[in-house]
């Protein structure tokens, strides 16, 4: 498709053609669905408001209070005061922050790029060799840890650790243990582990699946142990979808909250992750400024994690 086409093509005697569509508006030649500028446009303009609406004036709202010394309440509310890159400079030399950065940090390596993906692709290649009721039985209960509604599951976790009474120290036989209180970090690494291992179980089935049958019998016959056969035919099959999921678990952690309803980022702010940090100064403190300049600087670290691994993609494509 190639030309404009404006009016309807004839046949050989000159007559025009009436059983096919018209076509109105400019098309070139990436145009292989024919539907011209305007009516493509027509398609992408629903997508763009909702992008609009939802994504780009929320970042530029965010940018714009984040260079305000702007609360919830007081003077500061009624007339907020413009104080250039103040926030900024004070979230940094905030020894709050920097212990939030480095608890997130622990958070997301222990909890995502190590937990998740590790009993993932274990649990994955597990249930490949497990018998039909064993492998569905697994996935049902990996999955419904993933897909029940965060308040209900740390319901659950609070019930499991309970001080007085908790399910965990009733089989540890360790009454009194306050796990969220003396081990926050663990707590909140264990949970995530648990919570989140279902998407990278799935997608290293799917990747496991896509590894040909041939080419493992193929390093069978050549006297290749687990080890051998995993690096030199299962490792290359499976690379972009490492990769893939280790970017997506390392981004959804970085901006969980679900914490939160499990320690409140306590005690003396040993399990305060960056997206509790910007909540408790923000709603609890009333800094909505300050908060905001916070969330820019995890956009920001959100945006490098992301250019990292989409290098390593990128590289691995080449």
């Amino acid at each position: 498709m190639s030309a404009q086409t404006t009016s309807a093509p004839t046949d050989d005697t000159g007559a025009a053609d009436a059983s096919r569509p018209r076509r109105t508006g400019r098309t070139g030649p990436g145009d292989v669905a024919g539907l011209g500028v305007g009516r493509a446009v027509l398609f992408v303009v629903p997508a763009l408001a909702l992008i609009a609406a939802f994504l780009v004036f929320p970042a530029l709202w965010t940018l714009y209070l984040g260079v305000l010394k702007y609360d919830l309440a007081g003077s500061n509310a009624a007339a907020p005061q413009f104080v250039g890159l103040g926030n900024y400079t004070d979230a940094l030399t905030d020894p709050r922050f920097a212990n939030s950065v480095l608890l997130t940090l622990a958070f997301v390596g222990l909890s995502a790029v190590l937990g998740q993906n590790g009993l993932g692709f274990l649990l994955a290649a597990t249930l490949r060799r497990a018998v039909g009721w064993v492998r569905m039985l697994v996935n049902g209960l990996v999955l419904l840890s993933w897909i029940l509604p965060g308040t209900v599951v740390v319901f659950l976790w609070q019930a499991l650790l309970d001080r007085n009474g908790g399910t965990l120290n009733a089989l540890l036989d360790t009454p009194g243990a306050a796990w969220t209180l003396d081990h926050p970090l663990a707590t909140i690494v264990v949970f995530n582990v648990w919570r989140g291992t279902a998407f990278s179980m799935l997608l290293y089935s799917a990747a496991l699946d896509a590894v040909p049958a041939s080419h493992l019998e193929t390093a069978r016959l050549y006297g290749s142990g687990p080890l051998r056969t995993f690096r030199d035919v299962v490792l290359p099959r499976i690379r972009g979808h490492i990769l893939t999921n280790t970017l997506l678990i390392t981004l959804w952690t970085f901006n969980d909250f679900t914490p939160y309803m499990l320690t409140g980022g306590g005690p003396d702010h040993r399990s305060e992750t960056l997206p509790v940090y910007v909540y408790r100064m923000s709603i609890e403190g009333g800094q909505l400024g300050f908060g905001s300049a916070i969330s820019l600087i995890m956009l920001v670290i959100n945006l490098v994690i992301a250019l990292f691994y989409l290098r390593l993609l990128r590289r691995r494509g080449q």
